[in-house]
């Protein structure tokens, strides 16, 4: 009866080990999802919220950048997404020239605490209309 009640104790002690007391358990951690270019020409023309970031720095985004799109250069995305980017639960879309510095920005605005970041990698891969200047 003593090794029964041991067993036990051992199993529950066991099974909350590691717990945060105010930690989700049930559910998973915010995490960066790939969107394909047509998901995100398809989020683009319907009327829901969204926030699509170019993360390129604005020579590359004043060369061509999609419609929409604000500049915020990878590097200085942990600086002026609090201001820029205030509603941590909006879908947030990224990209950039390749893919590397969004996926980078995507993984830092995750860290900050954004809760729908969608990467959609490189403008090369963008096969809709883009538009040229600063704005």
């Amino acid at each position: 009866m003593k090794k029964l009640f041991v067993l036990l104790m051992t199993g529950l002690l066991g099974a909350c080990a590691g717990k945060n007391p105010g930690q989700n358990n049930g559910a998973s951690a915010p995490r960066v999802s790939k969107i394909s270019p047509a998901g995100a020409k398809r989020v683009l023309e319907s009327e829901e919220p969204y926030l699509l970031v170019d993360v390129r720095t604005a020579e590359e985004f004043g060369a061509g950048h999609i419609a929409g799109a604000r500049l915020i250069p990878d590097y200085e995305i942990a600086a002026r997404a609090p201001e820029e980017l205030p509603d941590k639960d909006a879908p947030v879309i990224v990209y950039c020239r390749s893919g590397m510095r969004s996926s980078g920005a995507a993984r830092a605005l995750i860290k900050m605490g954004y809760t729908r970041i969608y990467d959609l990698g490189g403008i090369m891969g963008w096969p809709y209309d883009t538009v040229r200047g600063s704005k």
